[in-house]
Parts: C-alpha cells; structure tokens; sequence
C-alpha cells in the first residue's frame, strides 16, 4: 500500500478536534482540572475511565489501558484499518455514526464513491482514471516522484490527466461481502482495473491514461513509484494495446518524436517539444499507431528509443516498417544505455540537450533506399557542474537552436524543413478581426462571420463559440466546437447551403476562423494569468515619513500604540509577531504563523488588526481553501504577498500546496 506521508499523519493528529469527535460519538464528557472525563465505550465502564486531554489531543483509558490520537480513537471506535480511518478523518469526520457504540468488526463506512454503480464501462473506466487524479494531487509521494523525473509541470499533469492509486478506491465500493461489493469489483476485474485477488491492478502506481479523440480511456500505464519494490514495475490493462497517447500530436504536426515510453515522452513534452507520443514499450508500436500516422499524414517520425541493445533493435525494426509506408525516420542517439528521460536530467537545461539531441539525429532513409555512409551523430554530455546551461559536445558544436541543420546524415533529397528543434508553433492565420467586447468580427471574402463567446474558453482543449456568418441577406448561425472536425464539418456544410456557396469556400473559412480565435484565445489565457498589479507611488514627503518611521528607534511602541488605536488591547508579543510575519512577505523567504487559541479569544480580531497594516493589493485572504486553490494560481499570483486564511481547519486540505509554496 502506498504509505501516508508523516507530516499529513501528524496533520490530522493535530487539526481533527478529539473532544468533538468523542462527543459525537454520542459520550458525555466533564471537565476534570484540564482533562476531559468519559465513559469509555471499549469496556463495561461504570465510573468515567476515559481522559481527553484537549492540549495534547490524545485519550487514555485507565481502565482498558487503551488510547492515542484521533486516528486511534476512529479505528479502535469502528473497527476500522489505519489508512481507512485516515482517508475518513482527511475527508469528512463526520461520516462515522454517532452511536457510541465500539464494534468488533469493521463497520461499513464507506467513502464517496467516485462514480455511479449503474455507469456503463466506459464511463466507468473513465471516472476511475478521474478519481486516480484527483488522488495525486493530494499525494506529496507521488507529486515528488514527478519532481525527481524531472516532471514538475502543474500543465501537463491537468493536459494529461495524471493520477496515483493509492489503495483506496476499495474504500469507497460496497464491501466485497454485499452483493453491491462484489459486483462493481468484478466490472472493475473486466475492465482490468482489479484482480481476482481484490487488489486495485494498478496500486502504488503513477497513472498515466491514453485518451482518444472523443477524450475516452482507451489505455492505461503504470508506473510503481516506489523504490525497491517487487517487479513489474511497468503495468498496463490487461489485454491488447488499444489507441495512441496524446494524438493531438498526430492532428498537429507532420512531424513526431516517437519514444518507447511514455515518461521519457513526458519528458520532451515539459522541454517545449509538444509532437510527441510513445510506443508500449521497446516493441509495442501497434497497427494504432500505424493507422493515426497514415490517418493524419504523418511524413517524419524521430525515433527516440533507449540507447540500449534492445532500443537500437528495436528502433532498426521500426523504421524498416515505417520506410515501407513511405514515412521518412531518424534515430535519436542518445548517450550509451541512457534514456530521453535521464539524458534530460543529466544534462540541464532539458530544452537545450534534447533540442540538440533533435538536430543530430541520423537519417535512416524512406522506403528502400539505403541511408548515405557518414559518420556518428553529435551527443551533448553537459556538466552539471558548469554554471553555464550551454552544453559541451564530444563532436564539432552543434549549431544554435534557431539555425541548425539536421545532423550528420541526410537523405539523397534536401528536406522540406528544419526538424522541430523548438516547441511547435502554430500557424498564423491572415485574416483580421475587430474586437469589441465579447463580439469578435472577421470578413472573409463576400461573407462577415460574428463570433460571440470565447471570453469563456480559458483552456487549451476548448474552443466552443457562437459564429453567425452572412452573405447578403442569408445567414447561418450555430454554437461549435472548433477543436472538434466533426462539428466544424457540419457547420461547413450547413452554412454552404443556406449561403448558396461551395462547401469547400466554407471550409477553407472555418479554417481560417478556427487558426484567428486560437491566436486570440492564447492572448485571453495569457491576460488571464498575468497578475493584476497596481503599482503605487509616493511622493517625495511620503517616502520620507516611511523612512523616518523605519528608523526610529520607539517603532515598536509606535507599532503597539497603532495596534491600541485600532482597537486590539493587550498581547503586545502577538500583535508584534503578527506585524513581523505580514512585513516579512518583501523578503525571499518570509515567514508563516498559526494563531491558535480556544474559541472566541479574539484570534479573528487579532489578524484582522495584523492585515489592517497590509495594504489592500497585497493581501489575499479567504476564509477556506481546497487542495487544487494554489495549482491553479501562476507562480507570481501571491508572491510578496500575505495569504491570510480564516480557520485553520479551512486550511487543512491545502497543507501540502501550502508547504510547497513555503519550499
């Protein structure tokens, strides 16, 4: 099983209320001293045996001798196992009945379950690869694995929908003793995502699902995270290899870098080189891969498998079947026995050595002509140790990003173009468009397209508008989903009869339309995730009166005398602690403080007096914050700034991503 990270065990130890959680449990507790005094529920108790010491948040029963913190308190109470008693208290302590009542057996609480039972199993496979996702973002084991491989990048986890099984999706089906229970098990054993011995198929793996263009599940891989662990490391679903991963790729660009797994195409993904996909393995190009090329017209494939024995094998074996389609191929060389995955890593910065890795790639011929002789392709070994990013070469320098030839080998017949050494841009389209608004119109010819509604495309995988076109008094107007060639198809079609037109002229239109609102989509997400910031200017007696508070030596009194001016009496230390931390937010590594007190000692009071000091732009409070809040915040949203948030408990789930930040 995946193991709970320390600092979150301790978390719940300290955030869960256990006398709360005692009392509602239906046990009457009394104050004795600074204890709190029960009837324990584990024996034949008849004069009050337990004690809960609210300090410390631990329980003890002298007459059972049982006790410990509000994990214990929850497994010992309802029969529960360590983590399930742990998945409960992260997600809601109230789910455990207030009955009072000890069990012997485990008692069936059962977690959400993240799906429906009566889903169909696609919807199903797809709803489990969702709730695996939403599991990794709350898992800091799994979220370092992704930074030791390099792959610390919040996009491509979302694009991607990386995920982490962690053993606890029993928690959340019927026991497998109900009839419910087994079940939904045994469609989780035909879709693969179970074994006959009730294990999740997949546990303690990083998830990585293959979706198709309808964004369905076709595929899944996994990979064991942690060390030492018994083979395989490397799972997939039972069965065939079905579809081929990121295929918007293929859709893309005529060009694709092909690795043998699906990390080290990760891996270029994060440096910039988005036309990439992955085999299944050394020899697991399938006739998927073959039908998306031919599909979408694909005319070079980068061949990046393993520097090993059975890449290059394999590799020579790809390409032999590639060149009989007529698709060109080159070989990336790596250094010996070296992946893309750990090249990259070895030599940093990763867009630099694999763009150069790119451009001395080895041509391997089209069809059956034989490659030229020539000599070994450049490999770029950077040392870390060097403070400059620019690597060294075991060959002649390689030319820079922007002007650089294939490498060492080349066809009989000069190509097209450069390989992508760079990430890929789209096309620009050359048609011009009038904003005003949320109404965007563009003149195409003798037809004036209106486009409504893309201020709410803020994501890279949508682009769903409201388009009107006219030509002289006939119109056409639909809601389309330009990202989708089915739906631009239909709207080509139904807009050339009503405007009497070629189907084709309309085509070519909504090409043009679909390249102009990507362009001006990009500029919305941009805006959107570019911090607002008002800069404030003083003038010169302003600064000076700043300065002469600075530096007078009574600023503490002052400070204090502010403090009682704005009405907060007394805890002269805690007001000046609290003033310290929120004008620590200028420095590089500011400092953090809990306020923590019983109820209603004026811990709101006092931090609203410490943010009363801070000036409106710089303060960011919320009175909760999920666990996904601070993923979706840029890296400069709150920097040298004050997060403030209300209740401790409405910080619980954001602990990690809050450390993160604090790192």
């Amino acid at each position: 099983m995946a193991r709970i990270p320390d600092d979150e065990i301790e978390r719940l130890k300290a955030s869960v209320n256990l006398a709360a959680l005692v009392e509602a449990s239906g046990i009457v507790l009394a104050r004795q001293g600074a204890d709190l005094v029960g009837l324990c529920p584990f024996h034949d108790d008849h004069d009050p045996s337990l004690r809960v010491t609210p300090d410390k948040n631990l329980w003890h029963c002298f007459g059972c001798n049982a006790g410990g913190s509000v994990i214990d308190w929850t497994m010992k109470l309802k029969g529960l196992s360590f983590r399930h008693a742990v998945e409960i208290l992260r997600l809601d302590p109230s789910l455990i009945t207030a009955d009072g009542k000890a069990v012997k057996v485990t008692r069936n609480i059962r977690l959400p379950a993240p799906f429906a039972f009566d889903a169909e199993d696609q919807e199903l496979l797809n709803r489990v690869i969702d709730f695996y996702h939403d599991t990794l973002k709350q898992s800091p084991e799994a979220l370092a694995y992704l930074e030791k491989r390099g792959l610390k990048n919040a996009e491509m986890v979302e694009r991607f929908k990386l995920g982490y099984a962690n053993r606890t999706l029993g928690l959340r089906l019927p026991l497998k003793l109900v009839k419910a229970g087994k079940l939904i098990r045994g469609r989780l054993q035909t879709l693969g995502l179970y074994r006959a011995s009730g294990h999740e198929h997949l546990s303690g793996c990083l998830v990585i699902p293959v979706f198709d263009e309808q964004h369905n599940v076709t595929e899944v891989y996994g990979r064991k995270i942690t060390e030492g662990v018994k083979p395989p490391l490397h799972l997939y679903l039972p069965g065939p290899h079905q579809g081929v991963w990121n295929i918007e790729a293929l859709q893309a660009s005529k060009e694709i870098i092909l690795c043998e797994a699906l990390i080290d195409a990760l891996t270029f993904w994060c440096a910039g080189y988005r036309n990439v996909t992955a085999a299944y393995g050394v020899n697991g190009f399938t006739d998927d891969h073959l039908a998306a090329m031919k599909k979408y017209g694909t005319e070079k494939v980068l061949i990046a498998y393993d520097r090993d024995e059975a890449g290059e094998l394999g590799a020579k074996q790809l390409a032999d079947r590639l060149m009989k389609e007529g698709i060109d191929c080159y070989r990336l060389h790596f250094p010996k026995n070296a992946d893309a995955n750990e090249y990259a890593l070895r030599t940093p910065p990763a867009e630099t050595s694999l763009g150069a890795v790119i451009r001395a790639a080895t041509w391997l011929g089209k069809g059956d002509d034989p490659p030229p002789s020539g000599g070994e392709p450049v490999i770029v070994e950077n040392d870390a140790r060097e403070e400059s990013a620019s690597p060294s070469v075991a060959e002649p320098s390689v030319p820079s990003l922007a002007a650089s030839p294939m490498g060492t080998r080349r066809g009989p017949q000069a190509m097209d173009g450069l390989l992508a050494a760079s990430p890929i841009q789209p096309p620009k389209a050359d048609i011009e468009a009038i904003v005003s608004g949320d109404t965007i119109t563009i003149a195409i010819g003798d037809r004036g397209y209106r486009v409504r509604g893309l201020a709410q495309n803020l994501s890279l995988n949508q682009l769903k508008v409201s388009v009107l076109v006219r030509r002289g008094d006939a119109f056409h107007a639909d809601q389309v989903e330009l990202q989708s060639a089915r739906q631009r198809a239909i709207f080509a079609t139904q807009a050339a009869k009503e405007l009497n037109v070629k189907e084709d002229v309309i085509h070519k239109d909504v090409g043009k339309l679909f390249l102009k609102l990507e362009e001006l989509r990009e500029k919305n997400i941009e805006q959107a995730l570019t911090p607002k910031t008002n800069a404030i200017e003083l003038s010169e007696s302003e600064q000076q009166t700043a300065l002469d508070l600075l530096r007078d030596p009574r600023l503490l009194d002052r400070l204090l005398t502010d403090f009682h001016a704005c009405g907060v009496v007394g805890e002269e230390t805690n007001k000046l602690v609290g003033y310290l931390c929120t004008v620590s937010r200028k420095l590089d590594k500011p400092l953090a403080v809990i306020v923590q007190s019983t109820s209603a000692a004026g811990k709101s009071s006092l931090m609203e007096a410490c943010l009363a000091f801070v000036p409106e732009e710089e303060c960011i409070q919320y009175s909760a914050m999920t666990g996904q809040a601070l993923f979706y915040m840029t890296s400069t949203d709150i920097k040298h700034k004050v997060l403030a948030i209300s209740e401790e408990e409405g910080a619980s789930r954001a602990s990690y991503a809050l450390k993160l930040l604090q790192s």
